[in-house]
């Protein structure tokens, strides 16, 4: 990814200083662009709980580099063992609904088990990690490689006429290491010279969409425009979406699918209007042991002030507002589940499949 012309990842380790990672924090896009200092499991906790990184594959990343910290950690304690499973818990309790974080977490805990010396165990953390990181980057270009096919059997009979592809969220490569899941077709259509336009949903109640992926098309030179997450059904009754787009931060092996809170009233309007509706993943996002998505998987209620107030640029400084009535009270639902009827297909690093455990099995067979 670029900014102002630079290449970035969202996450990597220092330069120079190995026991300290470096994200870029979100918080304050796209209004600041600032560079975060990690060097201690409970920065790496607070920086996914507080949302500094965010995003399904981007959460897996800083888990990983998490536990590579907590081993660190753990080699200057009495009991190397003892402070790593604290160090797991304690990053394990920071989102409940992404499972990247859990397949990261337990993936770095099987691979410093099988090293003998403390060392060693950092050394493969570190490792580790970074896999974690270059996998995630690899397999959204993959997704990209396949989604890109979608947009271009859309454009053909458009006589150069742009694809209108509405998305939720941010599912772009600032919710992940690189290239995004559901924007990385997009990247690989505008990069083609396929015509594409898409309309961003602001996505209250902290505007992912409107910060973050209007930002991030802004930087590639993708046109686009942002639009309040009720004018979506609108667009698709009157013929102006050709296709919707987003990602998912756990997916069931029925073909259910759990992102921001909205994306199944998307897809309610989507179905309505007979506009395919398409979810792109890496497979570190499908749940292997849940087939209930709607009853299994856990959504996560955020603090109410996420809801009451809004922040933005004023006078040059980012400054909160508050919005409702100073008494009133607000629930925060951060995710809703979209069940698998509603799903035209998964766009994976192994291809498309429809959304069902069938079609999902064929192409991951080993699971």
């Amino acid at each position: 990814m670029n900014v102002n012309g630079k290449p970035y990842r969202t996450i990597w380790l220092k330069e120079g200083e190995p026991r300290t990672i470096q994200i870029i924090d979100q918080r304050n896009l796209p209004h600041e662009f600032k560079i975060e200092n990690i060097s201690s499991v409970t920065e790496m906790a607070r920086a996914i709980k507080e949302m500094h990184v965010r995003g399904a594959g981007l959460i897996g990343a800083a888990a990983g580099f998490g536990m590579y910290l907590a081993t660190l950690e753990a080699e200057k304690s009495e009991d190397f063992e003892r402070s790593l499973q604290s160090s797991y818990e304690t990053l394990k309790s920071t989102r409940p609904t992404a499972v990247n974080l859990v397949w990261a977490l337990d993936r770095q805990i099987d691979v410093i088990a099988a090293a003998d010396r403390i060392s060693e165990k950092i050394r493969i953390a570190l490792e580790s990690a970074q896999q974690i990181a270059d996998e995630d980057a690899a397999f959204c270009r993959r997704i990209g490689e396949h989604g890109v096919e979608l947009i271009r059997a859309i454009s053909q009979p458009k006589d150069g006429e742009p694809v209108n592809i509405l998305t939720h969220c941010n599912a772009g490569w600032l919710a992940f290491v690189d290239y995004g899941s559901a924007t990385a077709p997009i990247y690989a259509a505008h990069d083609a010279g396929i015509a594409v336009h898409v309309y961003v949903d602001e996505t209250r109640p902290r505007n992912q969409g409107a910060r973050l992926t209007a930002w991030e098309l802004g930087q590639h030179g993708v046109p686009h425009t942002i639009i309040a997450d009720n004018v979506g059904g609108h667009l698709m009754q009157h013929g102006m979406v050709d296709l919707v787009l987003t990602g998912t931060d756990r997916t069931a092996v029925s073909g259910a699918v759990a992102n921001k809170i909205g994306t199944y009233l998307k897809a309610l309007a989507a179905q309505d209007n007979d506009v395919p509706f398409y979810v792109a993943l890496p497979s570190s996002t499908f749940d292997w042991d849940i087939r209930d998505g709607v009853n299994e998987i856990p959504i996560e209620q955020r603090d109410d002030e996420e809801v009451r107030f809004a922040e933005g640029l004023c006078e040059g400084q980012i400054k909160s507002v508050l919005l409702s009535p100073g008494t009133s009270p607000a629930a925060n639902y951060a995710f809703d589940v979209t069940p698998a009827r509603l799903v035209t297909g998964l766009i994976t690093e192994r291809g498309i499949c429809d959304a069902n455990e069938a079609s999902i099995r064929k192409l991951f067979p080993e699971k």
